[in-house]
């Protein structure tokens, strides 16, 4: 059965930091893209950053420069600095083997962690 564990969300004032992480089970996700997305209130699932199996990243224009997603083999981190409160959203842990890192997301999907950021 696969599961994605997410840990690490919260409520942090404008320009405070977070640090999501994201533990797939199973040792075949080290070899799948791993990303994350987020959905605010109303709005459509957007995807954040991703990485590689190799190491390559891809960010939203929104985060470039404040967010920057690293992995660990099948665990994927999201450190999340200078956060905004148009960053406040569900945030979702997703890999697949048809996952690039970009276009469309994979098959499998964390239960989602919350990012509140206001004062």
């Amino acid at each position: 059965q696969v599961q994605l564990v997410e840990s690490g969300g919260g409520l942090v004032q404008p320009g405070g930091s977070l640090r999501l992480s994201c533990a797939a089970s199973g040792s075949i996700f080290s070899l799948y893209a791993m990303g994350w997305y987020r959905q605010a209130p109303g709005k459509q699932r957007n995807l954040v950053a991703a990485i590689t199996s190799g190491g390559s990243t891809n960010y939203a224009d929104s985060v470039k420069g404040r967010f920057t997603i690293s992995r660990d083999k099948n665990t994927v981190t999201l450190q999340m600095n200078s956060l905004k409160p148009e960053d406040t959203a569900v945030y979702y842990c997703n890999t697949g083997p048809f996952f690039t890192g970009r276009g469309d997301p994979g098959d499998y999907w964390g239960q989602g962690t919350q990012v509140t950021v206001s004062s």
